[in-house]
Parts: C-alpha cells; structure tokens; sequence
C-alpha cells in the first residue's frame, strides 16, 4: 500500500493560531482520489526541525507533501530546508522571476526585491506551476520519498494539488480504484441515539459505517469498495430508515444549496427576518445564491410571542412581495422562536434547550438550521415542525 503523508509547517500552524484548513481539504480530495492519508505532522518555523523531520520522513514515506513555506519572508523556510536535507544548492529560477514579474506588472505592481527569494528551489528539484500565485512549487526525490512542497494558500494550495501533483502520482503509480462513499446529514438526532440503532448492523466486507458529529448536525457515511455497491445500497436504506425526515440531505451539497436550487426550480423567491441567528441564515442562503427578496436584521432584544413573531413574518412578506418569509426571535431565557410564512400557511414553533452548557455560537448556528430545515420541510410537502433531540417543543403553530 503507497505511503502518503502530509507535513505542515509554520508557527502559526503549530501553535493554533491558525486552523490547518489545508490539511482536512487533502486528507478527503486524497481519500477521494483512493489515496487515504496515511500520516500528517506540523512543524513549527526552525530550520533545524524541518530539515530532520525531511530526512527521516524519506525514510519511511512514498509520498509526503509538504505545505507552507514558500513565501517571500525569512520565516519562509521550506525550500531550503528542503535543499540542505538532500545536500544540494539552491538555484534561481529565472524563468519563475519572469513569471512573477509579469504577476506584479499585470497587477500594476512593483515586485519587491525579497519576492526573488521565491525563485530559489533545490537544484536537484522540478518547478511545480503555480497558475495563481508566485510560490514556486517544486517536487524531489529523496532517500525512498517523492517530496512535494506546496504554498500555503489555501487557493494555491488546491489548484497545485490538483493540477501538477495528483496528475504524476498517477503517472507513476498505479492508484486503487477511489472507494465509494455514501452520505446523509442529519439535524435534530443525537449520535448516541443514532449508533444504538445502527451499531451492530451487519456490514458487507470492508464496509464502514462511520459518524461525524459537528453540531448541530450529524453526518453518517457508509465507505467501501466500489465491487460492494449493491450491498452497500441494500445496507443504505437502514440507515435512510433509521435518520429518517431528520435527514436534511444526502452527498455533499449542503442544505443551504439544496434549498437554493429548489427555489430557483419553483420561482419563489424568500424574504428574512433575523433577531437571535444574528444575519448567519442571510449569510448561508445568499453565498449559496438562494433568491432573496430582502430583510432586516433586528436587535436581539425584541421580545415578541409566538403569534407577533409570526404577524412580523407576514408583514415582511408583504412588503417585499416574497412568496416565502422566515422570520427568527430574540432569545428569551432559553427560548427562541421561528416562524415560516407561506402563501399557503403560517407555521411557527418555539423551542427550549435542554442543556444550557452550549455557547452563544453554537446556539445561534443551530436556530439558523432550524429555521433552515423548517423550509426544507415545507418544500418537501412534510410536516413543517419536526422532533428534535435536544430542542424542547414548547408552542407549536401549523
């Protein structure tokens, strides 16, 4: 089995200061791909440490990908660990100084005099193109290792791998087939209560059932060889069975894209007023190019029933001539109301925690998907107000 691993380097990585974003983003396109990490490290900005970490590395990985480093600061110290760990020069690329320079010009720029400290890879190293960006990647062989160093933005970061690594992995080994990987969220059931139904079920061979829990929503996958598909399928539907209408959808889209497509289908465009969730369903919907009509975001401190919340709801629909209104409360002690307008109905509901050790975020982002699954609901033709583990129903309006 071919060895890949991941190091991350740079204090702020090592430290926290930072999510390694990076690193999740390649850990699920390889495992995509059917190369499963096999290992990932960080190390911090000293030279002695990433030029160890190189050399014993090539020992042991096929494959390593490095990330960060490459920049044009003296804390940017990849290429040449990479250098001394395989006992070479660095050497200037003057083609890569050509390519920067039309960069910064292109951008009615100057390039700065240190961004030349880019251009300087290991002699015994081959250019990895950068089309959005000035890091120059580059790939060597050392000891058993085939090493590749990559920038560390994100937006760089993914276009290399994708464009100039994954394309010779597969020219020289011969990859196992990606495996197949079926998917749902949910929002409303606890893992707990999920695995007792589903712990024990039995599994075709190299079959996986597995949970992600990131509140407010679970995600269960079902992973496996493709030459399994129709006993994985059969297997499917106890696990669509047991999520039930908690599940808020199936693959990878998200809900806030599925709503966005679903209306755009329908033609119905949808108006939102916002207290408690403080804008994050506005933010969801619209980066997911959902038709919005037009809102407000009020203080949360507008304390208002169940019924005014709902009056609220209509006169906001009104005014914009949106089909559809959601509307959430403030938060009142530990209740929090959502009410959905419709040109066929007014449904509402107003909810209690059940446990008040969760923060302020994770409350809000949990109303915001609340009142997102209660359009889901509507959309699907369902009941409007579902179960919901650790919200309590207190007033329900349908």
């Amino acid at each position: 089995m071919l060895r890949v691993e991941m190091l991350s380097t740079g204090d702020e990585v090592l430290h926290g200061q930072i999510i390694d974003t990076n690193a999740a983003w390649l850990a699920d396109y390889l495992f995509q791909q059917g190369l499963p990490m096999t290992g990932r490290e960080t190390v911090g900005d000293s030279l002695s440490s990433l030029i160890a970490t190189l050399q014993e590395r090539s020992q042991i990985a096929d494959v390593l990908i490095v990330n960060g480093g490459l920049g044009p600061t003296s804390d940017d110290l990849s290429a040449l660990a990479a250098a001394r760990a395989a006992g070479v020069e660095l050497i200037e690329q003057p083609q890569w100084i050509a390519r920067m320079e039309a960069f910064f010009a292109e951008r009615g720029r100057p390039m700065a005099a240190s961004n030349r400290k880019q251009a300087h890879i290991p002699a015994n190293a081959e250019m990895l193109d950068n089309s959005v960006g000035t890091a120059c990647g580059f790939a060597l062989q050392l000891n058993k290792c085939w090493m590749f160093f990559t920038p560390g933005v994100p937006s760089e970061f993914k276009v290399m791998v994708e464009q100039q690594i994954l394309p010779r992995l597969q020219q020289r080994f011969r990859l196992p087939e990606p495996p197949l990987c079926l998917r749902l969220t949910t929002f409303g059931t606890s893992e707990s209560d999920l695995a007792a139904e589903l712990d024990g079920m039995p599994l075709p061979p190299e079959v996986v059932l597995g949970y992600r829990s990131s509140s407010p929503i679970i995600e269960l996958k079902l992973t496996g060889p493709v030459a399994q598909r129709a006993a994985m399928e059969s297997a499917w539907q106890r696990v669509r069975q047991v999520a039930g209408d908690n599940t808020i959808f199936e693959g990878t889209v998200g809900l806030p894209a599925l709503l966005a497509e679903q209306l755009h289908q329908r033609g119905l465009k949808l108006a939102l007023s916002e207290q408690f969730s403080a804008g994050l369903i506005n933010l969801q919907l619209q980066s997911a190019g959902a038709p919005l009509a037009g809102g407000e975001l009020l203080p949360d401190y507008c304390s208002e029933t169940l019924a005014l919340l709902l009056a609220r709801a209509q006169s906001l629909a009104q005014l914009t001539g949106a089909p559809l209104t959601l509307a959430v409360s403030a938060m009142q002690g530990e209740q929090v109301s959502v009410a959905l307008y419709t040109s066929q109905g007014r449904f509402g509901q107003t909810v209690r925690y059940r446990a008040s050790r969760h923060g302020l975020r994770l409350r809000q982002e949990s109303v915001a998907m609340l009142a997102l699954d209660m359009l889901r609901r509507w959309l699907a033709g369902g009941p409007v107000c579902g179960k919901n583990g650790w919200l309590e129903i207190v007033e329900t309006i349908e």
